[in-house]
C-alpha cells in the first residue's frame, strides 16, 4: 500500500468542511440533549401520572428504537405532514431527541443523588417549589451528572456519521464524496479515523478537567 500526501492534501478542503458540519451537528445536538432531557426528568417527577406516563412511553419507545430509523422517519415522513427541514437540521434534532431519552436518565439519578435533608431544608425555609429546584437541588444534581453527561457528548459524536445516511455530508460524508471522485479510499478515511480519535481524547481531557474542578 502507498501512502499518498498529494492525496491527503486535495482531501483537506473537503475535511474541514466536514469537520464543521460535525461539529455544529455535535454542538446543537448535544445542547438539544441536555436541555429536553432535564424537561423530561421533571416532567417524571410530577405528580400526575397523566403526565407521567404518555413521558414514559415516549422516552422508552424514543430510547428502544435505532437512531436511524429515527432519522429516516424525520427526514422522510415529516415532509408528507407538511414539516420540512434542512437535512443538517433534520439530523441535529434527531440527535438531541435520541439522546435526551439518556440524559434524563442521568438527570434522574442526579436529582435522587440529592440528600433528602436538602429537600426538608428548603421546606423549613418555606422556599417555592420552582426556587427550591432552581437554587437547591438543581445545583447540587447537576454537579454529579456532569462526567456522564459528558460520555454521552462523546457518543454523539460517534454517531454523528449517521447523519451521512440524509444527505448530511459530515466528515464521514466529506470523504466518501472525496473517495468516489478520486477513486483513493485508504488516505480520506484514515485521516477522519485519526480525526475522530483525537476529538474524542480531548474531550475526555475536558470532561475530566471539568469534572476536577466542580469536585473541588
Amino acid at each position: 500500500m502507498n501512502w499518498d500526501w498529494n492525496a491527503v492534501g486535495d482531501f483537506m478542503p473537503y475535511f474541514w468542511d466536514g469537520l464543521l458540519v460535525t461539529l455544529q451537528a455535535l454542538a446543537l445536538g448535544s445542547l438539544i440533549s441536555f436541555a429536553l432531557g432535564l424537561v423530561w426528568a421533571l416532567l417524571m417527577r410530577t405528580p400526575s401520572r397523566w403526565v407521567r406516563w404518555p413521558v414514559g412511553v415516549v422516552t422508552e419507545f424514543i430510547r428502544n428504537t435505532p437512531l436511524l430509523v429515527q432519522l429516516f422517519f424525520l427526514f422522510y415522513v415529516l415532509p408528507e405532514w407538511g414539516l420540512t427541514f434542512s437535512a443538517l437540521t433534520t439530523g441535529v434534532f434527531a440527535i438531541g431527541l435520541h439522546y435526551s431519552t439518556y440524559t434524563m436518565q442521568v438527570y434522574r439519578a442526579g436529582i435522587e443523588a440529592v440528600p433528602v435533608g436538602q429537600w426538608e431544608a428548603a421546606t423549613a425555609l418555606n422556599l417555592p417549589m420552582v426556587r427550591t429546584w432552581r437554587m437547591v437541588i438543581l445545583p447540587q444534581a447537576i454537579r454529579r451528572v456532569v462526567p456522564a453527561l459528558g460520555n454521552y457528548v462523546i457518543s454523539m459524536l460517534k454517531d454523528t456519521p449517521m447523519l451521512m445516511a440524509i444527505t448530511v455530508l459530515d466528515m464521514l460524508g466529506r470523504a466518501r464524496l472525496f473517495s468516489q471522485q478520486n477513486f483513493q479510499f485508504t488516505e480520506p478515511l484514515t485521516v477522519i479515523g485519526v480525526a475522530f480519535i483525537l476529538i474524542s481524547y480531548l474531550a475526555s481531557l475536558l470532561l475530566r478537567a471539568l469534572e476536577r474542578r466542580l469536585v473541588h
